[in-house]
């Protein structure tokens, strides 16, 4: 039983689909079909139900599923602690990272890291906050650099690194353009473009209305704040959006005694232990308290 047809296995059960998995992992969806049929020749059973489209695991491939879990995590503390023990900092970095930060906060970061650490094999995933927090509750990375939950598990250790102040924006010839100062219920009577409110900051966001007793116009909703801003700017409606994202296609708008904000930072199992790669990433992270790092 070998390690890639173990991962090949995971992610098809994590994203329901055998094309998605090869996407996931960037092989053809025929070299995902051959792991997956060696593994189940190798167990001598069946480990998906292929019924139309839709793809589920069976009895054994549910059994099968944490102990892949544990022994791929296992193999890869193995590879870990070896490379620790020659004191480098090499070897393999998993992380998790938020399109937005990916964006517009973690290239200087990310480039130094490079220079500094030429060994260092970055395997980065960009991905919605929610479900790198998913990974990495479930040790599938090392590290992940995203909005933090507001609620936070205590088999986690959250390192805050950036508030990000959020501000109301809309378009320039926007009715509420002038106003300066808006309210909720000023903001209900427009058409609202917010993130996912499944979303870390989306839920900021539906708590501000959940609190004034208001329902959101809802026009549209994307998790990507890019996309919103352009769709903000071109007039389709209001949003709140990081500060760091404004500029003058739109225009911001101040919330009546009140001021919203998230904050970004760097997430990692407490019970996984950091790698000498993980370490060097955490130490160039700005306004990090290390005394928290495990």
């Amino acid at each position: 039983m070998d390690t890639q047809s173990l991962q090949a296995f995971l992610c098809v059960a994590e994203c329901s689909s055998f094309s998605g998995a090869a996407e996931q992992l960037h092989l053809t969806q025929p070299a995902i079909s051959k792991r997956i049929a060696t593994l189940e020749k190798q167990l001598n059973t069946k480990l998906f139900d292929r019924i139309g489209r839709h793809i589920h695991l069976t009895e054994a491939g549910r059994a099968l599923l944490p102990e892949a879990q544990r022994i791929l995590q296992d193999i890869r503390e193995a590879r870990r602690r070896i490379d620790d023990l020659r004191g480098s900092v090499s070897g393999r970095l998993s992380m998790g990272i938020s399109h937005h930060i990916g964006l517009h906060r973690l290239p200087p970061v990310l480039r130094e890291f490079s220079q500094r650490y030429p060994d260092v094999q970055l395997d980065i995933d960009f991905m919605d906050s929610e479900q790198a927090h998913h990974r990495i509750l479930h040790g599938e990375m090392d590290l992940a650099v995203i909005t933090l939950s507001p609620s936070q598990e205590e088999h986690l250790s959250f390192l805050p690194v950036w508030q990000d102040q959020l501000t109301v924006a809309v378009a320039n010839d926007h009715p509420l353009s002038n106003a300066g100062v808006v309210t909720a219920e000023m903001l209900s009577q427009h058409t609202a473009l917010p993130p996912g409110l499944n979303t870390y900051t989306g839920q900021i966001i539906k708590r501000l209305f959940d609190e004034a007793g208001l329902e959101m116009n809802i026009g549209m909703s994307t998790n990507y704040l890019e996309t919103i801003k352009v769709m903000v700017s071109i007039g389709l409606g209001w949003s709140i959006l990081p500060q760091t994202l404004l500029d003058d296609s739109v225009t911001a708008l101040k919330l009546k005694n009140m001021q919203l904000s998230r904050t970004l930072g760097c997430v990692h199992h407490r019970n996984r232990s950091l790698s000498n790669a993980s370490r060097a990433f955490i130490d160039l992270l700005p306004n990090i308290d290390h005394g928290g790092v495990k």
